[in-house]
């Protein structure tokens, strides 16, 4: 991942107190409103799909781990960037080296 920009060099999560910052590298930006986000919690999930950046149809997951996923439900949608293309966001379910620590500072779990 590092090789093609999207390690964790290049990768964050920030809880501003306005809003959830999460990027991939450039395959991955979005800016979400915490006014937004109607719920945050870990998922139990294991995903299948490998790591980096996959979904569809304002469903997407970023993870740099098959693990230690947090879903994130947004409503009214934000604006997310995938490889650079507007795409509207209303679950974003990503990976967090402290998936507890992420929920707690997003407030709405």
């Amino acid at each position: 991942m590092t090789l093609l920009g999207l390690g964790p060099g290049f990768s964050h999560i920030e809880v501003a107190p306005a809003e959830v910052i999460v990027n991939m590298g450039w395959g991955w930006r979005t800016k979400i409103p915490r006014a937004s986000i109607r719920r945050a919690y870990e998922d139990q999930m294991r995903t299948g799909y490998g790591i980096g950046v996959h979904g569809w149809r304002g469903r997407y997951l970023v993870n740099g781990s098959m693990t230690g996923i947090v879903t994130i439900e947004i409503d009214p949608p934000a604006r997310g960037l995938l490889l650079g293309l507007p795409v509207k966001v209303t679950v974003l379910q990503v990976s967090a080296e402290d998936p507890s620590g992420l929920v707690a500072a997003i407030g709405k779990g």
